[in-house]
C-alpha cells in the first residue's frame, strides 16, 4: 500500500438548486469567503490558481490547481493538482429531491516532506483532518447560499 496515496469522496446535500451551487463552486477565488480552511486562492490566469489550505492539524498544503473541465450542463468542475499534492479533484453537482447533491472526488499523492515521513502513523489523523475540512466546507457553503 502506498501510504501517501489518498482517495476521497464527499457528498453534500444542499436545499438549493444545482445551478446556484455550481455558480458558487466555479469561483474558487471566492472559496476563502465561505470555507475557512481554504486560506487563499491566487489566480494565475483564467484556468490556473495557487491554493493554500489548512484544517485542524498544524500544517498548510499549497498546490496549483489547473482547470481541465468546466461543464455547467453536466454540473462538472475538474482540476489537476500539483505541488504539496499531485492528482485531481472534481465537483459534480446534480439535482436531488431536496435540491442538490454536490459530490466531491479527489485522488492525490501527498508530496509534502513532513506528511510523507509521517504517512503511516499519521494516516488516521490526516483522514480525520480531511473529513473535518469537508464538513466545514459544506456548512460554509450552505450558509453562504442561504445568505445570498
Amino acid at each position: 500500500m502506498d501510504w501517501t496515496h489518498y482517495r476521497f469522496r464527499s457528498l453534500w446535500t444542499l436545499p438549493v438548486p444545482p445551478a446556484a451551487v455550481y455558480a458558487v463552486l466555479e469561483r474558487p477565488e471566492e472559496y476563502p469567503r465561505w470555507w475557512r480552511q481554504v486560506r487563499d486562492v491566487t489566480r494565475l490566469d483564467d484556468t490556473t490558481g495557487v491554493v493554500r489550505i489548512r484544517s485542524l492539524l498544524p500544517y498548510d498544503l499549497t498546490f496549483t490547481a489547473r482547470e481541465v473541465r468546466r461543464d455547467p450542463e453536466a454540473g462538472v468542475l475538474e482540476a489537476v493538482l500539483s505541488g504539496d499534492v499531485d492528482g485531481w479533484a472534481r465537483w459534480t453537482v446534480t439535482a436531488a429531491a431536496s435540491g442538490s447533491l454536490a459530490r466531491y472526488d479527489q485522488v492525490v499523492d501527498v508530496n509534502k516532506p513532513l506528511l510523507s515521513r509521517l504517512a503511516v502513523p499519521g494516516r488516521p489523523f490526516f483522514l480525520a483532518n480531511h473529513w473535518l475540512m469537508m464538513r466545514a466546507g459544506r456548512r460554509g457553503l450552505l450558509a453562504h447560499l442561504q445568505a445570498v
